[in-house]
């Protein structure tokens, strides 16, 4: 009798340390849930993206830095302006390529700070593609350690570290250079500020697409 109760002790005992160690496998083998992925949006990819066959490979712009508002785009624009007529508003830091039909391609960019702000109607006398940048003389008065970028010294090679960038349209009215240019920046998170010395920047992938589409002698008008 007394090795019955026993045996059937140990089988229950048995039983459940078998129930316990089922439970704890159990508990190991949940899934662990995947996590969710960020979505990509393919169009940003497609225009902000890196740049790799051009002269000096231009890295992709970090989503974070750029604002939505001020991403490539095309948007319905009423104006008396014709195709092709280059208009920046300085007041929303956008600029407008005039297309026909009511829309235009639109830009974010950056301006000039207070006091080197310039508006006017002008004309895009000419591009270049990485430019050599030679600050002016006003400049080099008031940053001297800009002397040996100086037309005399030949100017800053082209490249990333170059404040034109991978692009430069020039301004003139009539016949005499403005010394303003619309240029590229590696500085995405400068769009939308004054911060220039009175250059209307765009993000390098922008200043590409602009230049790409504008026509030399096009008309621009700063507002």
């Amino acid at each position: 009798m007394t090795s019955n109760v026993t045996r059937r002790k140990a089988l229950s005992g048995g039983l459940g340390m078998l129930a316990l160690t089922l439970a704890g496998c159990s508990t190991r083998t949940t899934p662990v849930p995947t996590p969710t992925q960020p979505t990509v949006d393919a169009n940003f990819l497609q225009n902000y993206g890196p740049r790799p066959q051009e002269e000096f490979p231009i890295p992709a712009v970090d989503p974070k830095v750029l604002a939505p508002a001020f991403r490539r785009q095309r948007v319905a624009y009423q104006t008396s302006e014709d195709p092709g007529t280059v208009v920046v508003d300085t007041g929303s830091y956008y600029l407008y390529l005039v297309e026909p039909s009511g829309t235009a391609m639109r830009y974010g960019v950056g301006l000039g700070r207070q006091g080197f702000e310039w508006s006017g109607r002008a004309r895009i006398a000419w591009k270049r593609p990485w430019p050599t940048w030679t600050p002016p003389d006003e400049m080099i008065a008031r940053e001297p350690e800009l002397e040996q970028f100086s037309a005399k010294n030949g100017g800053m090679a082209p490249g990333l570290g170059n404040p034109l960038g991978s692009r430069a349209l020039y301004i003139f009215q009539g016949n005499v250079d403005t010394l303003y240019r619309l240029h590229g920046t590696n500085q995405p998170a400068s769009i939308g500020k004054a911060v220039s010395s009175g250059c209307v920047r765009l993000i390098n992938q922008d200043v590409i697409d602009l230049f790409d589409r504008v026509r030399p002698g096009a008309a621009i008008v700063v507002t």
